[in-house]
């Protein structure tokens, strides 16, 4: 199996991947979960690594007792802040340089192009907003450091967004994800929660770039 057929396979099976790494590692698991959120939030480069899908999994594997939710999901969090902040401060580094980059190996300039659209037109909110919205949280931070936000807003969207995000769908997994139905159709949803979510994130940069742009 290759690296993206592995990774493919990693994300729309990952309850299953948790499950055996617990098995065989304990609670090792608690430091893969913070390493897994704080490099898909902290690194432009990484945004193909599960999110969603992993606070799901998390809080439903949880409910089961094979992780405690508060150490789970408490880790995650401060992981998703730290990594937002690491990236805010990176795009803050680089500045207007990005806007000459070129798509390669190491920048998606699309995502860039989708997430800088999405946050002009939504500003400081879309900071929490991009939090739900695979592929955008990982570019949204990245551009306001670029936008050179103030360091202060950005943290207080940072802490709510990461705090929304954690809770609410890892809560979510918890009291959802055993339930019969979701476990019979879990990658489905897993691939709702990729899906709906970037389709509602390109649209909303499409409005973006399409909009005339305000008259000074």
């Amino acid at each position: 199996m290759d690296l993206i057929a592995f990774g493919i396979d990693f994300i729309l099976h990952i309850d299953q991947y948790l499950q055996a790494f617990v098995r065989d590692y304990g609670n090792w698991v608690y430091a893969l979960l913070f390493l897994i959120v704080f490099v898909e939030t902290g690194l432009v480069v990484m945004p193909f690594l599960p999110g969603d899908s992993l606070l799901f999994v998390v809080g439903a594997l949880s409910a089961v007792g094979d992780m405690h939710l508060g150490t789970a999901l408490g880790l995650m969090w401060v992981a998703a802040i730290l990594g937002d902040q690491l990236n805010f401060s990176i795009g803050r580094y680089f500045g207007p340089k990005v806007f000459g980059w070129e798509q390669s190996r190491w920048f998606n300039r699309e995502h860039f192009d989708k997430a800088h659209a999405f946050y002009e037109r939504y500003g400081g909110i879309t900071i929490v907003l991009a939090r739900f919205m695979p592929f955008i949280r990982t570019f949204a931070p990245f551009v306001a450091g670029v936008a050179e936000m103030s360091r202060m807003g950005f943290t207080v969207y940072n802490v709510l967004g990461a705090t929304l995000w954690v809770g609410g769908v890892g809560a979510a997994g918890y009291f959802f994800g055993n339930l019969p139905w979701v476990k019979a159709n879990l990658e489905l949803l897993i691939w709702g929660l990729i899906l709906i979510p970037g389709v509602i994130a390109i649209v909303g940069a499409m409005r973006a770039k399409s909009s005339p742009e305000p008259k000074a």
